[in-house]
């Protein structure tokens, strides 16, 4: 951060994301597009580069080809002031193995670490949606001399085995007990029905993250991951303490977004969270031009809506083509709605074509998928099951291309 301490941003970004299959099938999770344009590692990177943190490594791994080129072509800083985000792939530095695990992915990257000698990491997840301003964790993390801050986010205790659990202690500052993915855990004091859950984003000083994973490489008994390993570890040692998310503030935020965090690892939060953006007053704007979510925008004509095309209450990005109706969905680029046809509540990526009447209602098309005219998705629920991917709220998911019969 420019005349402060220095931070280095480490993305974990080689996650599989086998729960949003098949959306993953040919990419990595965060190379997931999301909300039109961007890419679901764009909304972490976005904060840290908004947050002043301008030296960040990707590491990458599970299929990673679309996230390394989306970054390299897009997240392009200013080498005459030595910032850069960069993708760094597993490079088997400490013998002919891959990443065991987040923490040991990290252990493999040292040396990025060890070049820029910095005072501070910031390691944070690369697949949710949000804004945050890194620099407030900062400030908390540097007054009360943690040796780690996480980032909390309260929940329903019914949603708690989806997270690593934080316990805080009376202070509500340090953490008491962090558990990972609890089936029972303990409610908040004067609140049993919510837990303080851990956002994938964690700040470090860096020699107690470097000590860390160093004891943690020679446990035989690790799983090597940052929730499940690291994070009880430096608990047991007194040195963990939690940020409440909810006292962070970015600029330009509405009463209503404030707070918003989604993580949209199975199909139905994703599909949940792309409906969060539609109404006229969104519970997550993309329009915040105080602190804006960055992507490559393509070079692509306006979005046209033909005669006798309609859109209402939706997204619509460049290069789209409607001529028929589309309501309460989000298009990415270049996609086609001909003459006849209904898209309702959907999401489609880039370039899907929805044929002369044909009809698609409660579904996440991957790109190039074209739909013949006159086909139905979502019409015909048993049908639909046998033939593509329903989630169990009941959203129909194709892959990439995938054939519409």
């Amino acid at each position: 951060m420019r005349g402060g301490p220095s931070v280095l941003g480490i993305v974990l970004a080689g996650g599989a994301g086998k729960r949003l299959m098949p959306l993953t099938a040919d990419r990595a999770k965060p190379a997931v597009t999301f909300g039109g344009t961007y890419r679901l590692v764009d909304f972490v990177l976005s904060s840290l580069v908004n947050g002043d943190v301008m030296k960040v490594c990707v590491l990458t791994q599970y299929k990673s080809h679309s996230l390394d080129r989306h970054i390299t072509t897009t997240w392009r800083m200013s080498s005459l002031l030595g910032n850069y985000v960069t993708p760094v792939p597993a490079q088997q530095r400490l013998g002919p193995r891959w990443f065991l695990g987040s923490a040991d992915a990290i252990l493999q990257s040292l040396n990025l670490v060890h070049d820029e000698q910095p005072d501070y990491i910031a390691v944070f997840g690369a697949d949710h949606v949000y804004r945050m301003d890194p620099r407030q964790m900062l400030a908390q993390h540097v007054e009360h001399g943690a040796g780690v801050t996480v980032a909390g986010i309260k929940v329903s205790r019914t949603e708690a085995s989806s997270f690593g659990v934080i316990t805080p202690a009376a202070d509500g500052i340090q953490v008491e007990r962090f558990l990972e993915k609890p089936s029972d855990p303990p409610g908040l004091p004067g609140d049993p029905t919510r837990v303080f859950a851990s956002m994938g984003n964690y700040l470090f000083t860096t020699k107690t993250l470097l000590d860390a994973l160093h004891a943690d490489a020679e446990d035989t008994q690790s799983v090597h991951d940052m929730g499940g390993s690291i994070l009880p570890r430096l608990t047991e040692q007194g040195v963990a303490q939690v940020y409440d998310f909810d006292s962070n503030h970015v600029p330009g935020e509405t009463a209503r977004d404030h707070g918003y965090w989604r993580d949209v690892g199975t199909l139905d939060a994703y599909y949940d969270a792309h409906m969060d953006l539609i109404s006229d007053q969104p519970a997550f704007s993309l329009h915040n031009r105080r602190w804006p979510i960055y992507t490559h925008p393509g070079q692509l004509p306006p979005a046209k809506i033909a005669a006798g095309g309609f859109a209402g209450e939706s997204v619509i990005s460049p290069g789209c083509l409607i001529r028929g109706q589309v309501t309460r969905s989000v298009l990415s680029p270049g996609v086609v709605v001909d003459a006849g046809a209904v898209v309702q509540g959907s999401v489609l990526h880039d370039n899907v074509r929805v044929g002369r009447g044909a009809i698609v209602r409660g579904a996440v098309l991957d790109k190039n998928v074209e739909v013949p005219p006159g086909a139905t998705i979502g019409v015909n629920p048993d049908r639909d099951r046998e033939l593509y991917t329903v989630s169990a709220a009941g959203v129909i998911a194709l892959g990439k291309a995938q054939r519409v019969l």
